[in-house]
């Protein structure tokens, strides 16, 4: 979950993006494009501007909104990277946080995990 307090989301969503590279070894250098989808919950929150923060200066960002659905859990951003890379899906490490986790629970917590929610 993104934290209400604007400094706790902001620092959520660098160890999100910080885990992602990390778990997978990712250069921004070989990042396409990401795309941040929020829930209208976080309309207003721009996690895009925290990545350029980071450094993410040549990599195109796009952020969304999600439709809300009752099912899905509160104040989850969800991240998808465009990355170039020669690895198989299998070798990709998603990483899910949270109650992110039961979204893709075939795919989270290890060598073939996807998205996190932000806690």
């Amino acid at each position: 979950m993104i934290p209400a307090d604007a400094g706790l989301a902001e620092q959520a969503v660098r160890d999100l993006l910080q885990a992602v590279v990390e778990a997978n070894g990712i250069a921004l250098d070989d990042l396409a494009a990401v795309l941040f989808s929020l829930p209208p919950e976080l309309a207003e929150f721009r996690a895009a501007k925290v990545a350029r923060e980071m450094g993410w200066d040549r990599v195109p960002l796009f952020e969304l909104e999600q439709p809300g659905r009752a099912d899905d859990p509160p104040r989850c951003l969800r991240v998808l990277l465009l990355w170039n890379t020669g690895r198989s899906q299998r070798e990709i490490v998603h990483v899910y946080r949270g109650e992110a986790a039961r979204l893709r629970p075939d795919l989270a917590g290890g060598r073939q995990g996807g998205e996190e929610e932000l806690s």
